[in-house]
């Protein structure tokens, strides 16, 4: 057992975003189908780790880091929500929202049908659905508790975390080749995005941007207020019917800093800044998430859970293609937000913000994609994802056992 420290750990994160960033620079393929660098540079590590694993030698990584990564990303996210640009893009986000409810109830449906017809207990295929696809590792591991003490559901958790990391790869790896499939299908795609403007937000993540020390430290001390003030409005909130997520509860106190400061005239966020530190945090967190994969995990699972797994892929690919284009517009923003999709319908909105970027570096930016996606991805889809699951619990099948 080779043991990375929080030192050692952070050199190989950076290492991973090197690597992945020469690969997909070399590699036509990975451009071509716009894979994103952390996914690309992680699971190379992830394959070396494998095959290290396979003569004895096991690389441990120190963690700790990951977690305050992705709440720091989610700061910036909130950060960068200017209440009135969300008013403008009402009506796309409660489409969208429509789009990712119904990829919930189809994520369960085809679950638990698959399961029956595979001889599994049905409540392994909700757990292959929504639960830990759309609901990523945290909600797969709450959920798994669940179905082992109340429904005696076997190594519930661990099938859980098993399928969360498997949606975790195939998120960031089916978002690209979606949206190169669909823009394909656009008349001009990108063409109406060409007007020169300044790099905004999380479009163009490597577009130069000038800071200062000082404002550095402005944003710093936001992101830090956020940081705090969601982690206790979480902990308040444990144990109630109000309970959410830590990293909802972040994004939620940015979002109420930086309106607030700015409807009281006190600051004015600087956005550009707050995007290039959610960049970093973003990369650092997925390189670290992805070359930590424990793919022996996913190699070790039964052949009637793959296939779940599989066939859950396969469906996402459909539903962004068919549904998620279609209904927002099939246009260039559509087949952004159908990419941003795939990464959140089965891993997580890092994944999805990712995905997103590999296809706006390339074709041009997209403002409503990245406005809509991190709302619905990461604040809404979470309290709509607990209202289907228990829909689906009261079914007279599960009722019953």
């Amino acid at each position: 057992m080779l043991e990375l420290d929080f030192y050692g750990t952070l050199v190989a994160a950076s290492l991973v975003l090197l690597l992945g960033r020469g690969l997909v620079k070399r590699i036509s393929f990975l451009r071509f189908y716009n894979i994103p660098e952390p996914v690309a540079g992680g699971l190379v590590v992830a394959l070396m780790l494998l095959a290290l694993r396979a003569v004895d030698l096991e690389v441990k990584f120190d963690t700790s880091l990951q977690s305050p990564l992705m709440l720091a990303f989610f700061a910036t996210i909130g950060l960068s929500a200017d209440i009135a640009s969300l008013k403008k893009g009402g009506r796309v986000v409660g489409v969208f929202l429509l789009a990712v409810t119904g990829l919930l109830v189809v994520q369960n449906a085809m679950g638990i049908g698959l399961a029956k017809a595979l001889g599994l207990d049905p409540l392994i295929g909700l757990l292959s659905g929504s639960i830990s696809l759309s609901g990523g590792h945290g909600t797969g591991a709450a959920w798994g508790a669940t179905f082992s003490e109340q429904y005696g559901v076997a190594s519930a958790t661990e099938l859980a975390l098993a399928a969360a990391t498997f949606g975790l790869v195939l998120g960031g790896l089916i978002g690209g080749p979606v949206a190169r499939l669909l823009i394909n299908r656009v008349h001009t795609p990108g063409l109406e995005h060409e007007t020169p403007r300044l790099a905004k937000g999380f479009e163009q993540p490597n577009e130069e941007r000038l800071i200062t020390p000082f404002s550095m430290i402005e944003t710093f001390a936001l992101i830090s207020v956020s940081l705090m003030g969601g982690s206790l409005l979480s902990g308040a909130l444990q144990g109630s019917a109000l309970a959410l997520p830590t990293f909802v509860c972040v994004l939620f106190v940015g979002v109420l800093l930086r309106n607030g400061l700015s409807a009281l005239g006190l600051y004015q966020v600087f956005e550009r800044e707050v995007s290039v530190l959610g960049n970093v945090s973003l990369s650092l967190f997925l390189a670290i998430a992805l070359m930590s994969l424990k793919l022996w995990d996913l190699a070790a699972l039964a052949l009637p859970f793959f296939i779940l797994l599989a066939a859950q892929t396969l469906i996402m690919a459909l539903f962004a293609i068919f549904v998620t284009f279609r209904i927002m517009g099939s246009n260039y923003d559509a087949a952004v937000l159908a990419a941003g999709h795939c990464g959140f319908g089965l891993g997580a909105t890092p994944t999805a913000i990712a995905n997103m970027q590999a296809v706006t570096q390339r074709y041009g930016p997209s403002q409503i994609a990245f406005l809509v996606v991190p709302m619905v991805g990461a604040f809404f889809i979470d309290i709509i994802n607990v209202i289907v699951i228990k829909l689906y619990l009261a079914l007279p099948f599960f009722v019953s056992l």
